[in-house]
């Protein structure tokens, strides 16, 4: 990793700014980019609304500024610049790096008005439903360069935006194939969960990582489970409700009138996703909206695990249909079940030669150490 160049004190000042920081590829993205920051000899600062993952800001070498960037009203969008504006002053900060939408309209502001660089990362395949959303999501394509975390993206955003292709770098997400290492989860660790959820011995697993969300097609997988030939296989919904208990309730009442309630479990937040990869025998994407990017999909690559990913978004790039993983049509229970069924048919030996090639995938294309290195090579070349 190449170093930001001397300057008379340490390196830049680089401040990230994000709604807050619980659960979500956006936030371990800043993690792991406060990380990158501080060993290249920055200064990372992160201004959210906090959560869970502010710790992991700290751990990694940053510093938390406490600032409610959570609001969307012009109201509060004007108060935070304010406030965006005086840190930038009173912290030397060279660059602002904005991860979303609300906070990147104060941040766009704040720049302006102090001269510290703008850089985004356009982190989602926002939805333009109302007249006012293309403008609203506009300010994700205002930077001096913008960090697109996809070929799809990248292609939304010339298409929506009009964005220069000069101005935008492709990214992709990255894993740690240090931590997402099959050799490293000890049996101990795999007995624990296995006991944690209860899971019935010899019977397949199907997991589907992700918030517990409408899009991201839960309730695609349990209606592709009542439809399967294979009978005894369990569903397991890895991930957290973030409050959404009315989905929820709609996905155990699903399961119930497809006669597959005991074969489903909602699991809730995991913080040892390397394990709960390896006891699933298929890993399943099936976001009904396209994904930015889909980093589940490369986690459990990295984990060679069988992955089946809908065919559209991001989630379409990191999968060689048939050599690294499948692809089904999107929302397609019927596709889905035919897709599993094949999967949980295959030998032992044929799943573990796709997982080892698709493991090696990652390694060669998608770890955070890419990801890392390409984004202070962005910060270098705004910086000048």
């Amino acid at each position: 990793m190449e170093d930001f160049p001397a300057t008379p004190n340490a390196g830049p000042v680089i401040l990230q700014v994000l709604p807050a920081l619980e659960t979500g590829g956006v936030e371990r993205g800043t993690v792991e980019i406060t990380a990158a920051i501080a060993r290249a000899g920055g200064t990372p600062l992160v201004a959210s609304a906090g959560g869970r993952l502010a710790a992991s800001v700290e751990r990694a070498g940053g510093r938390n500024i406490l600032l409610p960037l959570t609001g969307r009203s012009p109201w509060r969008i004007w108060r935070n610049a304010r406030k965006l504006a005086d840190i930038i002053r009173r912290e030397n900060v060279a660059l602002v790096h904005a991860r979303s939408r609300g906070p990147a309209w104060s941040a766009w502001l704040a720049c302006r008005r102090t001269g510290a660089k703008f850089v985004t990362t356009y982190h989602g395949a926002y939805n333009e439903e109302l007249p006012y959303k293309r403008r609203y999501n506009a300010v994700m394509a205002k930077g001096e360069i913008v960090i697109a975390i996809s070929q799809f993206i990248a292609g939304l955003v010339r298409a929506r935006h009009g964005v220069d292709p000069a101005r935008i770098r492709i990214i992709p997400r990255g894993v740690d194939p240090a931590i997402f290492d099959p050799a490293k989860v000890t049996t101990e660790r795999l007995i624990s969960m296995a006991r944690k959820w209860r899971l019935p011995d010899g019977a397949p697993t199907i997991m589907l990582p992700g918030r517990l969300t409408r899009w991201k097609g839960q309730s695609v997988l349990v209606a592709a489970l009542a439809r399967m030939q294979c009978r005894d296989a369990v569903v397991l919904l890895v991930g957290a409700d973030q409050g959404r208990d009315r989905f929820a309730r709609e996905i155990s009442a699903e399961a119930a009138r497809l006669g597959v309630a005991d074969r489903v479990r909602m699991l809730g937040q995991c913080d040892d996703m390397p394990v709960a990869y390896m006891l699933a025998d298929v890993v399943v994407n099936a976001s009904t909206d396209p994904e930015a990017f889909g980093r589940v999909v490369i986690e459990g690559q990295a984990m060679a695990r069988p992955v089946i990913a809908a065919n559209h978004g991001g989630a379409a790039e990191t999968i060689t249909h048939d050599v690294t993983g499948w692809h089904v049509p999107p929302g397609d229970a019927d596709a889905l079940a035919q897709a599993l069924d094949f999967v949980l048919s295959l030998s032992e030996q044929a799943r573990a030669e796709l997982g080892a090639t698709a493991r090696a995938n990652v390694a060669a294309q998608y770890t955070v150490q890419a990801m890392q290195d390409a984004t202070l090579a962005v910060y270098r070349d705004v910086l000048g």
